[in-house]
């Protein structure tokens, strides 16, 4: 669902911006020393516009927290109240309190229908404004007003994008191991907002947002043979990709979202094919007797990761999009799988599978510089927030007795820190994540 913000730049005789402030963190080493910022009660006029006030904070500080790049301070310490966003803050009140950011903000009714929400961002050491906003929007969509302030706040301390103002979509398990329920449901990036996109008559598997958030491909068991489908999120209707006599499965957007990379499975091997979906006209990319499936575009749209098992066991491969120069990039021990390119095109995540365990890990798209992130019992299929630096994925621990462990959803941060659970209505796996909102 599309939902109206407008924004404005700040602007004027007291929210003049300076030309640089001297602020910003480390994102490297910031997991283990997070900014302290502070956040007090909005400025408002009225019980009403109190209630939501503090709700948008909330959010807002549990955004900025969850990112592990910042230490919100407890509001009980606070001694300044603001009662106008003309008044500056007393900069030594919140030096006290070891604030090194400070965030002052202000909620005004507009109409009935009709709210508006500014903030100011101040660099306390420096005593000056590093930024300023004024978003107006609908009253049922202050939740969304606090997601793009934190990514604003995010943006500017860390100098690169913030991902708050996103989307999740997942598979949604629940029943027995032996009659498992796997539907599509889709959620803000921090669990709120939560809907089911699929009514589980069909089993639903991995789901993949397109680049323009206008749909979702996954593979659906409907009809007792497992192909991939295409899901408008507007309108909920559900298009069968393809025509394959056979098994699809494992399907990507180009980052154009003009394209769909699948995997078809037909006379014990496997192959990655690209569908047109203009012309519904599709292109093999890959040849042989080999296992070649789960794809990913690099963001250039230039070249495709891969996990084939042409060399003897489960292996990361590069090609070129039209599948010529295929090289293999993992060397390490184990095997390898689930492998997805980051948005920045500096990375590639993968799932790695060795000495008994699972591990959630990254490299270079030339294979070097291999880091693990993540290791459990089960941990798998990673997805990249929009500005490439917190990776999703789903965990499940080691079944206790004949009783199967719950399957959750976790982030993690890409230097291995700030590991964290995404809370959902019953387990889940498979997660995408979406690009920034429009």
């Amino acid at each position: 669902m599309k939902l109206k913000l407008w924004a404005v730049l700040l602007t004027g005789l007291f929210f003049s911006l300076p030309a640089r402030a001297e602020l910003a963190i480390d994102v490297s080493g910031a997991m283990r020393d997070p900014m302290p910022i502070a956040l007090p009660e909005m400025i408002h006029d009225g019980f009403f516009l109190g209630q939501q006030g503090d709700k948008i904070r909330d959010v807002i500080a549990a955004d900025l927290e969850r990112s592990g790049l910042f230490d919100v301070i407890d509001p009980d310490s606070y001694i300044q109240e603001f009662s106008s966003m003309t008044e500056e803050p007393a900069f030594t009140d919140w030096k006290a309190i070891r604030a090194q950011a400070l965030v002052q903000s202000e909620i005004q009714e507009i109409d009935s229908n009709n709210l508006k929400v500014s903030f100011r961002l101040w660099d306390v050491y420096t005593e000056t404004q590093m930024e300023g906003q004024s978003y107006t929007t609908t009253k049922d969509n202050w939740r969304r007003v606090a997601h793009v302030i934190a990514d604003a706040i995010y943006e500017r301390l860390t100098g690169e994008k913030g991902y708050f103002d996103t989307r999740i979509v997942y598979v949604s398990e629940s029943g027995p191991a032996t009659r498992r329920v796997k539907r599509l449901a889709i959620m803000d990036q921090d669990g709120e907002n939560h809907k089911f996109l699929t009514n589980g008559a069909a089993m639903a598997l991995t789901p993949r947002f397109s680049p323009n958030l206008q749909k979702i491909t996954y593979m659906s068991y409907a009809g007792d043979t497992p192909r991939v489908y295409i899901l408008d999120i507007e309108t909920g209707e559900q298009t069968l990709l393809g025509n394959f006599p056979g098994m699809t499965f494992a399907p990507r957007f180009s980052p154009d979202s003009s394209k769909v990379l699948l995997s078809f499975a037909s006379g014990g091997k496997t192959n990655i094919y690209e569908m047109d979906l203009t012309t519904r006209k599709s292109r093999r990319l890959t040849y042989g007797n080999a296992i070649d499936t789960s794809p990913s575009y690099s963001p250039d749209g230039s070249q495709i990761v891969f996990n084939s098992d042409r060399g003897g066991n489960q292996q990361l491969y590069v090609m070129n999009a039209d599948g010529s120069d295929v090289k293999r990039i993992s060397f390490g021990s184990g095997r390898y799988a689930t492998p997805v390119w980051s948005p920045r095109g500096d990375y590639i995540a993968f799932t790695k599978m060795a000495n008994g365990q699972f591990y959630i890990g990254v490299m270079y798209p030339d294979g070097s510089g291999e880091r693990l992130l993540a290791s459990g019992y089960l941990v798998e299929g990673p997805t990249w927030s929009p500005n490439g630096r917190v990776l999703m994925y789903f965990r499940q621990d080691k079944p206790r007795g004949h009783t199967s462990a719950p399957v959750k959803l976790y982030s993690i941060d890409l230097t291995g820190y700030n590991e964290r659970q995404i809370i959902t209505p019953a387990d889940a796996s498979d997660p995408a994540w979406s690009p920034l909102l429009p």
